[in-house]
């Protein structure tokens, strides 16, 4: 008898051990935030204010996470309405027809340190394309409610061509390449 129950405590200490953790975005305390080049002598940086995020690991050093991240394309801002405006038609990126971009984490691969690899596939319009992301783990901690939140810099340049974003394809006005910046912090799941 003692066997057994030995048996189902190494079980259950197992398996507690490896049990997934389920961490959501906290869009108060999250960024994301892009800028490009204009007539090649400025930059016009922008956000999207409506997004949800997740992440899925195991590991306490996330090296098992599954991200997934899904952005309300209607929410940009560069603070200028009629560029944003612009920005939602077809010349861009039609949110009528794809009203949101999504990433879906393939890979976290630790580097060095608190230095990430984030792989996946970014989804903007109808195209979807593998995208590397350089992260800088921050570390955990407990807030004023003893939530454990983990914080994250990511940062990626996508060129705007690959994803059917044609407006001024001689990049002259518009530059192509248009960089990404995420600064974000997750709460765990109770």
């Amino acid at each position: 008898m003692k066997k057994i129950f030995l048996f189902f405590l190494v079980i259950s200490v197992s398996t507690a051990s490896f049990a997934q953790t389920k961490w959501a975005v906290d869009p108060m305390h999250t960024f994301i935030n892009f800028e490009v080049r204009h007539l090649g002598i400025s930059f016009v940086d922008g956000s999207f204010k409506k997004f949800e995020g997740t992440i899925d690991a195991a590991k306490p050093d996330l090296t098992d996470a599954k991200i997934d991240f899904t952005i309300d394309v209607n929410s940009i801002s560069t603070g200028v309405e009629m560029r944003d405006n612009h920005l939602k038609t077809d010349d861009f990126f039609n949110a009528v027809k794809y009203p949101v971009m999504t990433f879906t984490g393939t890979s976290f691969k630790k580097l060095k340190d608190n230095n990430y690899e984030l792989t996946g596939k970014l989804t903007i319009r109808d195209v979807t394309r593998d995208v590397k992301f350089s992260v800088v783990y921050g570390g955990t901690a407990k807030d004023q409610q003893s939530n454990t939140r983990a914080g994250f810099k990511a940062t990626t340049t996508v060129n705007r061509f690959d994803y059917n974003l044609k407006y001024d394809p001689t990049g002259q006005m518009v530059g192509k390449d248009i960089k990404i910046n995420l600064n974000l912090e997750f709460v765990q799941a109770k």
